[in-house]
């Protein structure tokens, strides 16, 4: 595997020898690891993790296995997954640079209905793709990139951008409980009971549309941000407790963009999630939806990711 060489400030890190984070109980009040109130979850244990020392700019771990390569010359197939309050347009701006290179991109519709569901899905998407793929998850979209690719062959390389990446037995509530400075709560919420059938119901959450902009994309214009609360999809609130299967980020080398104004996922959480998997990193000053307002920022990496894999 080639040496990513420096893309813009990249993060140095190595993987931090860390304690099984104990998961949330009860029920569940928010997709993306919403503060629980206390009629529903009791606060995650912190996670200890040994101290970091500076060294150069990181690489994926030696332990990561190389994917198949395909057709010699063969462009992967880059597979983009949104997460809650999103859909699949979101990747627009990621998606044209990335024909414009010559890659084949889907960007398939999240279920955005379980974590086991959704992964199971997405594994059936990867299962109609020949060849090598580049794995990219948005929020909520990495939880379900990191169950989907696990003993995947054909997955060359992950990209995580401004998103979850549990370990096993890891919720999303797990790991945003740890760290302070989300506006993605209760409050901020609006619940709606959903039903498919008789024996399908449950509780799906919205960002209220007067915090939308100000919670999941500060930074684009404000007729856009009406658009996408308008637009939203929802995710079900049974998502933020269930506990993730064994990760693939173990396994797959992997990339992580951290998204430093991000006001659903805490910056913070974000740079923990990258270290322990050691990614190799790159932070932007941007909202949560980097993918939207720095698109050219996601698409270098996924692109420096493909080169790195050769």
């Amino acid at each position: 595997m080639k040496t990513p060489q420096p893309l813009g400030k990249p993060i140095p890190h190595r993987h931090p020898r860390l304690r099984r984070l104990a998961g949330i109980a009860g029920a569940l009040t928010g997709l993306l690891a919403l503060a629980a109130s206390s009629a529903l979850l009791t606060a995650a244990t912190s996670a200890s993790a040994t101290n970091l020392s500076s060294r150069p700019a990181a690489q994926p771990t030696t332990s990561h296995a190389k994917a198949p390569s395909g057709v010699a010359g063969a462009k992967p197939t880059v597979v983009l997954v949104h997460g809650a309050f999103a859909d699949a347009s979101g990747w627009g701006g990621v998606i044209t640079r990335l024909q414009a290179e010559g890659y084949p991109v889907i960007a398939p519709a999240n279920p955005l209905r379980s974590v086991a569901g959704d992964a199971t899905y997405l594994r059936s998407v990867l299962a109609t793709i020949d060849g090598p793929v580049i794995l990219v998850g948005h929020s909520y979209g990495g939880v379900v990139i990191t169950n989907a690719a696990t003993g995947n062959p054909n997955v060359k390389a992950l990209v995580y951008v401004a998103a979850f990446g549990p370990d096993q037995g890891e919720s999303v509530g797990d790991l945003t409980g740890k760290f302070p400075g989300r506006m993605l709560t209760p409050d901020n919420l609006i619940i709606r009971a959903y039903s498919t059938s008789p024996t399908d119901t449950g509780l799906d959450g919205y960002i209220n549309p007067t915090v939308f902009r100000s919670v999941f994309c500060a930074d684009v214009p404000q007729g856009q941000a009406a658009v996408m609360a308008a637009t939203q999809r929802p995710g079900a609130l049974a998502t933020l407790g269930e506990p993730s299967g064994a990760p693939a980020w173990k396994t797959i080398p992997s990339w992580y963009v951290v998204a430093k104004q991000d006001n659903a996922i805490p910056p913070a959480a974000e740079r923990f999630m990258a270290e322990r998997m050691g990614a190799y990193t790159v932070e932007v000053n941007a909202s949560h939806v980097a993918m939207i307002s720095h698109p050219s920022v996601v698409a270098d990496l996924i692109l420096r990711a493909d080169r790195s894999t050769r």
